[in-house]
């Protein structure tokens, strides 16, 4: 990575998060501009990683927060969208449009702005900034950090991959091999594992930094997933934005009419997402980051004139990760994921941040 990263735990969402940068094919960097009812001079920019609004998780996440302060809070709201293979420049000028056209504060969604933020920041130290999955020590004064436990909400979707799976052989697909992915998978494994310590779990990684493009190839994740699924994995968690979305379709073709092989989503209920209605009846749960939180309550600390500073976690005892329960397939569980959950939030079980 460009430099190493201190990244708490929200989901966080996260970035996956990302590093989140979570993923769908390239977009237009376009601004869209929008005012809410009743819209003042609170003017709210957001640049999303790559996939945008649409990738059915992370950033979708994001904004829903977003639409949540242009609906209650009033704010004029500008989305600024990221495309496949940019450059640093480019993140950069997309941030410095947002400061030129008056937006603040400014969002910067997933751990690949960390250093535009820094410098654009430091150019402008009367705008307030928020970045989404990433903490660096030396970040300026008017960034605030917005991070989640990833790894607390994983170790529960591990518990449940391990609970369910028939052939005691589950598997991990993350989007890009970067610190803040290594979290899910550390706490998947962590999970699984505390359930049946012999359990086998196959691990992908999709592209490595700088190559961001395991967040945005459906192609890819169905690949993985597939070649998982033909080594006897019957439970996959994927953190690969919306590469995640093919790894969903390769277990629900696989499937078929059986209940015998799922899937698990991440960073959204990607059980409720109108695109993957048709896979529904195969994703066992989703580890939520509730992404939308810590971006509503960031901008209203912001226009209450009291913002938000340094690094604001959300973790699994704040509800800033959780397993949705859409279906109901992890209803018999309920009594296992309580007391894991307990275990945790208490401190009796520490979850690994790292594999």
């Amino acid at each position: 990575m460009r430099r190493s990263l201190k990244l708490a735990a929200v989901v966080l969402s996260g970035s996956l998060g990302i590093a989140s940068l979570a993923a769908c094919g390239a977009k237009s960097t376009d601004d869209k501009s929008s005012a809410g009812a009743g819209a003042s001079g609170f003017k709210v920019g957001m640049a999303y990683d790559i996939g945008g609004r649409g990738d059915q998780s992370f950033n979708d996440s994001a904004a829903r927060g977003l639409d949540k302060a242009k609906n209650e809070l009033g704010a004029t709201v500008n989305e600024a969208e990221a495309k496949s293979g940019e450059s640093e420049s480019d993140r950069e000028q997309r941030l410095k449009s947002l400061v030129t056209s008056g937006f603040n504060p400014i969002i910067a969604v997933g751990f690949a702005y960390q250093d535009a933020v820094d410098k654009v920041a430091a150019e402008n130290p009367n705008v307030n900034f928020a970045i989404i999955d990433s903490a660096a020590a030396d970040q300026p004064k008017n960034v605030t950090s917005l991070t989640f436990s990833e790894e607390q909400g994983s170790y529960l979707a591990g518990v449940a991959a391990a609970s369910k799976s028939k052939n005691n052989h589950i598997g991990f697909i993350g989007g890009v091999q970067s610190e803040l992915i290594k979290k899910f998978e550390a706490g998947y494994t962590a999970g699984a594992k505390s359930v049946n310590s012999g359990i086998t779990i196959e691990v992908t990684y999709l592209s490595t930094p700088p190559d961001t493009s395991g967040f945005a190839d459906p192609g890819k994740g169905k690949q993985a997933a597939q070649g998982q699924l033909d080594k006897g994995a019957d439970v996959i968690y994927s953190a690969a934005g919306s590469s995640g979305t093919g790894a969903i379709e390769a277990v629900s073709t696989a499937a078929g009419d059986k209940s015998d092989k799922w899937a698990i989503g991440v960073d959204s209920d990607q059980a409720k997402q109108p695109a993957l209605e048709r896979y529904k009846t195969h994703i066992l749960t989703s580890m939520v980051k509730n992404v939308d939180t810590a971006v509503f309550t960031y901008i209203k600390s912001a226009k209450d004139g009291n913002v938000l500073t340094g690094v604001k976690n959300f973790d699994l005892k704040e509800g800033g990760v959780s397993l949705a329960v859409t279906g109901g397939y992890i209803d018999d569980l309920k009594a296992k994921l309580d007391a894991a959950t307990q275990q945790i939030t208490s401190g009796q079980t520490t979850v690994p941040t790292a594999p």
